[in-house]
């Protein structure tokens, strides 16, 4: 049975620092495709970040470019989302996901997500 389960959301002060866990169980990472999701309220989910299993090559959203940093330990089944320099407008739902692209469409098993509020 696939499990996604994140944990790490909180409430952060602009310009700081949260780090993001999703502890996969029932596959592999190595053969798939890994992404973070958020969706903030009255908005479509978007695709933040994204990790091919196999060789770790990652890609970004343009806006977290510099600012977000995504890894995956395979020994412990675990992607993570380190977020630095967070702004207001990061504020969202962030959810995990597998699949065999990283397109959202692409995208088979998500987790129930965690919060991310970020604010003064």
């Amino acid at each position: 049975q696939v499990q996604l389960v994140e944990s790490g959301g909180g409430l952060v002060q602009p310009g700081g620092s949260l780090r993001l866990s999703c502890e996969a169980s029932g596959f592999t990472l190595d053969y798939y495709f890994m992404g973070w999701f958020r969706q903030a309220p009255g908005k479509e989910r978007e695709g933040v970040s994204c990790i091919r299993g196999g060789d770790g090559r990652t890609r970004y959203k343009d806006s977290v470019k510099g600012r977000f940093t995504m890894s995956v330990d395979n020994a412990k089944n675990t992607v993570y989302l380190q977020m630095n320099r967070l702004i207001p407008e990061d504020t969202a739902v962030y959810y995990c996901a597998i699949g065999v692209s990283c397109d959202r469409s692409g995208m088979e098993h998500w987790g129930r997500g965690t919060l991310v509020t970020v604010s003064s």
